[in-house]
């Protein structure tokens, strides 16, 4: 990890030398595409993606469906494409469903980077996210001694997702050093926070003593499992959360949910939009090329921007830092 970080400070480093651009275009145009596009997370993306693009003085676009509809990002890509996009940053939602599209544009000289959620199996350049096993490895280790090494928990995701596949494996990794805590069930929400609202009332009506914590791998479902909780007046079960919506960090300070995982969904998408005008204006050798597996390639194979845990002790702090950085902006 310590190693991708220098990698990327190193990287930013050669970005940020004076005369080392050569100037902006009328053409230049920079796409980030997602989707659940109105969630605070990725609207805070949003913020450090217009950062950069007034930094660097280029034209940028953030688009994504609202909801959780895979096909409709990938046609947001394929629109993307067809405006002569000068780079790509995309949050795969569905890799194979991205992959044709993401290896068509790299066929064309367009850098594509995956942000958030990756597309491994595709031609894209690097990943650029939070190390997600062990954002889940340290969700776990606080789970642990939240339920004092003992207890059934329930986890909501959504399998699909690689990212969330690797947080939920950091999460069993992690758990092994308690062998009395047992993952019973693992409830795929579809990117629809009611299913998860609709399983926590389910199982408070019908399986409350058999469950002793929640865990949730993805923003949606922590305050929603959080409002089942306090609508029924339970305080005896452990919940984790995932990143840091208003909701999320009040239900922590209310204590119903006892830790969150923040990432830095600003980073990623500042330094992606950053490093994308920087491979468009000192272009590859060949962007059609494994990278990866170059000892002396000139750009990272990942790029780490770091995650930590949240919890009421420290969510004020967090709070008020937020605040800041809006301010500044």
């Amino acid at each position: 990890m310590r190693r991708c970080r220098l990698l990327a400070l190193a990287f930013l480093f050669i970005v940020s030398l004076p005369g080392c651009g050569t100037g902006h275009s009328a053409e230049e145009k920079y796409f980030l595409i997602t989707l659940n596009v109105q969630i605070p997370y990725w609207q805070t993306a949003k913020a450090g993606y217009s950062q950069a693009a007034s930094d660097l003085k280029v034209w940028s676009e953030f688009s994504g469906p609202d909801s959780y509809d895979a096909k409709a990002e990938q046609q947001a890509f394929e629109r993307a494409l067809a405006q002569k996009a000068t780079g790509i940053l995309v949050a795969a939602a569905d890799p194979e469903l991205l992959k044709t599209d993401i290896d068509q544009a790299i066929a064309r000289g367009i850098p594509v980077l995956t942000i958030d959620s990756d597309a491994p199996s595709s031609k894209r350049l690097f990943l650029i996210g939070t190390n997600n096993y062990q954002a889940g490895f340290t969700g776990g280790q606080r789970l642990t001694k939240e339920l004092h090494g003992k207890g059934n928990v329930v986890v909501f995701t959504m399998p699909d997702q690689i990212n969330l596949k690797q947080r939920l494996q950091g999460y069993q990794d992690a758990l092994q050093s308690a062998p009395g805590i047992k993952i019973i069930r693992v409830v795929d929400i579809k990117g629809d926070p009611r299913i998860a609202f609709d399983t926590a009332s389910q199982i408070l009506g019908k399986e409350r003593d058999k469950v002793d914590g929640f865990v949730c791998l993805e923003a949606l479902a922590g305050k929603e499992v959080a409002t089942v909780l306090s609508n029924n007046g339970v305080t005896n079960k452990a919940l984790m959360a995932m990143d840091t919506d208003p909701d999320t960090l009040d239900w922590i300070q209310k204590g119903v949910i006892r830790a969150t995982i923040s990432q830095k969904p600003y980073s990623m998408a500042y330094v992606g939009l950053m490093l994308l005008d920087h491979l468009y204006h000192h272009k590859l050798r060949s962007l059609d090329r494994d990278w990866s597996a170059d000892s002396f390639a000139p750009i990272p194979s990942f790029i780490d921007t770091g995650s930590h845990l949240i919890d009421k002790g420290s969510v004020d702090r967090f709070a008020e830092a937020k605040k800041s950085a809006e301010t500044r902006k």
